[in-house]
């Protein structure tokens, strides 16, 4: 099985959901997100990782309503453990750093708190919140916090419902090009 099979795979049995407490399913959510990524003209490695943010979710039990959450389900770091085992850092390194994307965004851009979801917002709480000085001088050392906050825009970005979007299998050539192991 290809990296790209096993990947479809799971978003076509476990993508169909709805994405926590947002207007869209968790596959138009991963594929609106690779979609502002490519339309920005990311590299492809970053749309895959943008296609591929919150596999975390899918590859792991979490309640399917935001408002049964009593902690983080740390999807980035779940995602990013997963994916690091299939692509290289330029893939794996955005996912596990988009959760922090967004404190650090919380932190640093006085208007992004704004914009977020009603269920970003909940999140955040539950993952810390804004980040403090440290954490932002920290998180501006990580080697691909620049990429995460592009990331964590796409993310924030794909919700929209009804948007028309290109399918999991437009971003085949992509992955498997980027995959280092066939599972």
């Amino acid at each position: 099985m290809t990296a790209a099979e096993e990947i479809f795979a799971i978003f076509r049995d476990r993508g169909s959901g709805a994405y926590f407490g947002e207007s869209v399913s968790m596959n138009e959510h991963a594929l609106q997100a690779a979609h502002f990524a490519q339309m920005q003209a990311a590299s492809p490695a970053l749309i895959v990782a943008a296609l591929l943010h919150d596999i975390g979710h899918l590859i792991d039990d979490v309640p399917a309503d935001i408002a049964d959450w009593t902690s983080d389900a740390r999807h980035e770091l779940v995602g990013g453990r997963w994916l690091a085992r299939r692509f290289p850092p330029e893939v794996y390194e955005p996912v596990r750093l988009h959760v922090p994307a967004k404190r650090y965004l919380c932190a640093t851009d006085g208007r992004y708190l704004a914009r977020l979801s009603e269920a970003s917002v909940a999140t955040l709480k539950l993952q810390g919140g804004p980040m403090s000085a440290a954490e932002t001088a920290r998180f501006a050392d990580e080697p691909f916090h620049k990429e995460a906050v592009r990331l964590r825009r796409w993310d924030d970005q794909g919700k929209v419902t009804g948007l028309s979007t290109p399918q999991f299998e437009h971003y085949r050539a992509m992955i498997d090009r980027l995959a280092i192991v066939n599972c």
